[in-house]
């Protein structure tokens, strides 16, 4: 077997085999690339959230509802507001009727001293009362005003346009003050990767970056690296134009360029299989001969179809290709 395959690696094509072009074997420059997965998120992700205590009366969305900043999302009702609103009209009637009375008061006494009957004491007693009794007044209605405002704030608001994420409660559920109502997300979509730490020092910002996603075969570059290391990670964001945003967190294939290396490459045409063995073509002592060979994994350089050659060949062969 062995005299036969070393006749079978070494073997000398006729002429009508020769090839159209002859060129020297020489090492070029090809990126190493890093296979990970990112995921889709939106450039901001607000919670929609309760700014008082109370009951869930009312909710107006669900997953995956578009909203616009400002909407109201639903509604929390607290019934002790409502109690102190009815508390603060009976005190607003109960200091009307004696701002009323007072006046009354007021004007008779301010008739009696006119005649020389009532004293200027007793005039000036009588507007402090009404004085009092306006600003308790308008101290009430001021208060008034703090709990409406409190009911106000009852109404659920978005605080950006866009996709509801995430509702977490239901109508009907008792909700404390801060507590998220909804999670929103909006600001358009963009890619976060988590790399290996070992490659921190190969990413570089604005590198040009290779993603599969379901619509296909696209690029982006490296806007953002983030300095802290988390879990042995590092978080990067990519720009990418028309990333799917039909679901947010969904995972993309993403290929990083991590490092350049030397490596020989050949034409695809140049490489032929045979007998489950690779073989290339070179010209040696005027001869040309078939090598056996491993090829690689095949790459675009210069738009051509080139493979790798791992073993076989070496710098300064002159390769035939068909």
């Amino acid at each position: 077997m062995r005299p036969m395959l070393a006749a079978l690696l070494l073997t000398a094509l006729p002429a009508a085999a020769l090839a159209q072009v002859r060129a020297p074997l020489q090492p070029v420059t090809i990126t190493e690339w890093k296979a990970v997965y990112g995921q889709i998120e939106t450039k901001d992700r607000i919670p929609a959230r309760a700014r008082i205590g109370g009951t869930l009366t009312d909710l107006t969305v669900t997953e995956g509802d578009m909203v616009s900043a400002g909407q109201r999302l639903g509604l929390i009702v607290d019934q002790k507001i409502t109690f102190q609103l009815n508390a603060i009209d009976a005190q607003l009637k109960a200091l009307q009727a004696q701002l009323a009375n007072a006046r009354t008061e007021l004007t008779r006494a301010q008739d009696l001293r006119a005649r020389g009957v009532s004293t200027t004491q007793q005039v000036d007693q009588l507007q402090t009362q009404v004085d009092v009794f306006a600003n308790q007044i308008t101290s009430t209605e001021a208060q008034k005003k703090v709990i409406e405002e409190q009911a106000a704030e009852g109404a659920v608001l978005a605080p950006i346009s866009g996709k509801v994420l995430e509702v977490p409660l239901t109508k009907g559920a008792v909700v404390l003050p801060g507590e998220a109502v909804a999670t929103l997300g909006g600001g358009g979509v963009f890619l976060r990767l988590a790399v290996p730490e070992r490659f921190a020092t190969s990413l570089q910002q604005g590198a040009v970056i290779h993603i599969e996603t379901t619509g296909g075969s696209t690029e982006g570059r490296l806007a953002k690296i983030y300095p802290l290391i988390q879990g042995g990670r590092v978080t990067a964001d990519v720009s990418v134009d028309h990333l799917p945003d039909g679901f947010v967190n969904a995972r993309v294939l993403v290929r990083l360029p991590v490092g350049t290396r030397k490596a020989l490459m050949v034409p695809a045409s140049a490489v032929r299989s045979e007998a489950g063995l690779d073989f290339v073509t070179v010209e040696e002592g005027g001869k040309d001969w078939q090598r056996t060979v491993v090829p690689g994994e095949h790459r675009s350089v210069d738009g051509s179809d080139m493979v790798e050659i791992l073993s076989g060949l070496q710098a300064g062969d002159r390769v035939v290709v068909k």
